[in-house]
């Protein structure tokens, strides 16, 4: 062998020896007790549904129920005012949502597309409302709704909702407005075609994504209220769910089964509608933030 053969022969790296990925096994391992602390009270909150009440009310803890009851699933549905509680929360939440979307939707259409004076004055206006806690206009809101006669009513309260949910509502998006090339309206309206054409026939279709994401969080904003329902509404028979949720607690005790299978019950709409859309909701927000 040459000089230059040996030359080229330690010239070549030596394999350097694997060392145990200790930093991603800390990340895994603290992932998983994340995860496991997170699902916790979801699980305990299940089992707890199935549980007969003699394992609820015992000191040692029942990791898993030796014997599954629905009884307190009857108690919830058919000794209360299940029903109508329910009915309450999905025309309140439905029309809240749908009215919350539409005027977000024209709303965005007019900040963004056109131009005119005082648009960002009331952008910033917007942004102002939305950093205000909820609490602090609950007792303005309530005032004025007593005046209007309002209170108690499903009109006060989807009110309320809208009031809620639309300043984020039109912050959320506005993104996917800014997305859409300016080119494509000056198109359309060369070829003739008017203002509501275009927002119905290119620019509903164009945010569609972001219609779904915003839907989903006021969904879930106005599903999961119990003050401004119990606020705005005296008659128990105009309840939510949230505050349907509350009547297990009484004075003379909390009937712990019955609460945890109305807190399942109560999940579940929002579940299973989240698992819908899941897929359209994470598209939606990762088209929102490309411009």
């Amino acid at each position: 062998m040459s000089a230059r053969d040996n030359d080229a022969v330690r010239d070549i790296p030596v394999k350097a020896k694997k060392r145990f990925p200790w930093g991603r096994l800390r990340t895994n391992t603290a992932a998983a007790i994340f995860c496991v602390i997170w699902f916790f009270p979801v699980y305990w909150m299940v089992i707890t549904a199935f549980k007969p009440r003699n394992e609820v009310m015992t000191v040692n803890p029942v990791f898993l129920p030796t014997h599954w009851s629905l009884q307190n699933f009857r108690t919830a549905i058919f000794q209360t005012q299940f029903l109508v509680n329910l009915f309450n929360s999905v025309l309140t939440t439905t029309v809240s949502v749908v009215l919350s979307v539409l005027l977000a939707f024209l709303a965005c259409a007019a900040l963004t597309l056109y131009r005119f004076k005082g648009r960002r004055s009331i952008m910033v206006t917007v942004l102002a409302i939305q950093m205000l806690p909820g609490t602090a206009l609950l007792i303005p809101q309530f005032i004025v709704f007593n005046q209007l006669g309002l209170l108690n009513s499903y009109m006060g309260l989807i009110l309320a909702y809208i009031a809620a949910v639309l300043p984020f509502s039109i912050w959320n998006m506005r993104g996917f407005f800014l997305a859409i090339p300016v080119d494509i309206f000056e198109s359309a309206r060369v070829e003739g075609a008017s203002e509501w054409q275009i927002l119905r026939m290119i620019t509903f279709p164009l945010v569609a994504p972001g219609i779904i994401s915003t839907s989903v969080f006021a969904f879930i904003a106005a599903w999961n209220d119990y003050l401004t329902a119990f606020t705005f509404m005296k008659d128990q028979s105009k309840y939510t769910l949230p505050v349907w949720l509350a009547s297990f607690s009484t004075p003379m005790g909390t009937d712990f089964g019955g609460q945890m299978a109305a807190s399942v019950l109560f999940s579940l709409p929002v579940v299973i509608f989240f698992m819908i859309i899941q897929g359209n909701m994470v598209k939606g927000i990762t088209e929102g933030a490309i411009k």
